[in-house]
């Protein structure tokens, strides 16, 4: 398979994003690039210390720096934070340059694999499940927005996963050649 754009995985914190980008790209044979992770070696700091010390706002004009510079310099799998979605003009930037595969799980497989961790700045309240819920009422319908959907379940495996996606590709040619 020949790949043409670079897919950028978007979705819910919990969706599967790195998991499934990195079996993606492995079955691609392509590069694959997280923009969290990205982010964090050029700050030399954590997402949550950059939510902390800058806030928001700021990380998310990194967050669109970054992705736009990455959409230049790569053409593989891309995985994005669960917020970079919502702009307007990454939704853009994204479709211009890329094509966006919306990992699409529902709140009950998001809460059992995020309510263990506390590396979501987001869900650092004094109910991160209604948190959570919230945020994934607000981001579903822009979530939609994208190029590509793909549906997740909790009985899915990783690879199985990379699987669908490489299918809902092949839809379109001009980002996936068989």
């Amino acid at each position: 398979m020949k790949l043409k754009k670079t897919v950028v995985m978007v979705g819910m914190m919990g969706a599967g994003k790195t998991a499934v980008g990195r079996a993606l790209a492995a079955k691609l044979n392509v590069p694959f690039l997280d923009s969290d992770a990205e982010i964090v070696k050029a700050a030399n700091m954590s997402i949550a210390e950059i939510f902390k010390r800058d806030g928001e706002p700021f990380f998310r004009t990194k967050e669109t720096q970054v992705i736009d510079r990455l959409l230049d310099d790569m053409q593989g799998v891309l995985s994005t934070g669960g917020g970079a979605f919502l702009s307007d003009s990454n939704r853009t930037m994204i479709s211009d340059k890329g094509v966006s595969v919306w990992l699409d799980a529902d709140l009950d497989l998001l809460w059992q694999r995020v309510r263990h961790k506390d590396t979501r700045p987001l869900l650092r309240t004094a109910n991160p499940k209604a948190t959570l819920e919230q945020i994934y009422n607000e981001r579903v319908p822009i979530y939609s927005k994208a190029d590509l959907a793909v549906q997740s379940h909790a009985s899915y495996s990783i690879e199985n996963m990379a699987d669908r996606v490489i299918k809902a590709l092949l839809t379109r040619p001009d980002v996936l050649e068989p």
